[in-house]
């Protein structure tokens, strides 16, 4: 059998080393609670963080096995995000967080390029911190975690030169509500929509994801415990995206995760269930402004 050259090069680039560990945040940053930073923190943390720290069996942000990494990365099971001294963030400063979500860089100065937020409003930042550290029943301390990371070789290898830490962008507004297009816009990048609509997670672009490639064309694909799944092309094209659908329509797949014709949503598309009608309206709006893409995802 013919091996990649990879396979043979991965153990001698190791050995060289590739940075991984960046000078961590002089940044101040403290999150202050106004009138509505519990409420719109919480929305954010389920919305954003929730994909992948939430375990529903627990009800709590204890973390979840991740189960859309490819198979030779090895087990990876995300952080708890409670208010655990031992397992969780109450170690964090705000500062340390923000600076997390900014850049990614964790307090200890691992990169976690998996994290990067560059272009989420302070203001929602801050609200997400006055959430996590709120006590609400999903975020109180749980001295746990739901398992033990361990990355193969080539898991090691794979986040080690999977980027670099981005440019920090200070003083980010957050579109408004008015603004439907605008914040369509900003909710697909914050929570993320363009991870998975795209064509390949090493071709993202954080900073600005319109320039990602085959942005919201689908065609992204996993092996997830042996079933096959592909994205779908959530471009308002009317034969191979989501040109056909209604409003009703996007929000019944996002929340519910259930198609038109019935067709069942499968992982790693969560259920949305605390999207408001307004973020979910919006997101659709701004789909439907995006250039159709013609491009036809194997299984839908």
């Amino acid at each position: 059998m013919k091996w990649p050259a990879f396979i043979f090069t991965a153990p001698i680039l190791l050995a060289i080393g590739c940075k991984s560990h960046y000078d961590t945040t002089t940044e101040p940053f403290t999150a202050v609670k106004t009138g509505n930073s519990m409420e719109h923190g919480k929305n954010l943390v389920f919305n954003v963080c929730g994909q992948c720290h939430y375990n529903e069996d627990a009800n709590s942000f204890i973390g979840e096995k991740i189960r859309d990494l490819p198979g030779f990365m090895g087990k990876v099971y995300s952080a708890n995000l409670t208010d655990s001294k031992r397992y969780g963030i109450a170690g964090y400063k705000d500062a340390e967080i923000y600076y997390l979500l900014k850049r990614g860089i964790a307090k200890d100065g691992r990169f976690i390029p998996y994290m990067v937020r560059p272009n989420m409003a302070d203001a929602d930042i801050n609200d997400i911190i006055v959430y996590l550290r709120s006590g609400d029943e999903p975020v109180k301390a749980k001295d746990t975690v739901a398992g033990k990371s361990h990355l193969s070789l080539l898991g090691k290898l794979a986040t080690k030169v999977s980027g670099k830490p981005l440019p920090l962008k200070k003083n980010i507004k957050r579109p408004s509500p008015d603004n439907t297009i605008a914040y369509g816009r900003y909710l697909v990048d914050i929570i993320g929509c363009y991870h998975c609509h795209s064509k390949s997670i090493l071709s993202l672009d954080y900073l600005e994801p319109e320039k990602s490639k085959g942005y919201m064309a689908g065609g992204m694909k996993w092996n997830i415990e042996g079933d096959k799944i592909r994205a779908s092309n959530i471009t308002p094209d009317k034969a191979t995206g989501i040109g056909n659908y209604t409003m009703a329509d996007f929000r019944k797949a996002v929340r519910e995760g259930e198609a038109p014709g019935g067709r069942v949503l499968h992982y790693p598309m969560r259920r949305f269930k605390h999207l408001t009608d307004t973020q979910t309206d919006a997101i659709y709006a701004y789909l439907m402004t995006l250039p159709p893409k013609d491009h036809k995802v194997k299984g839908h």
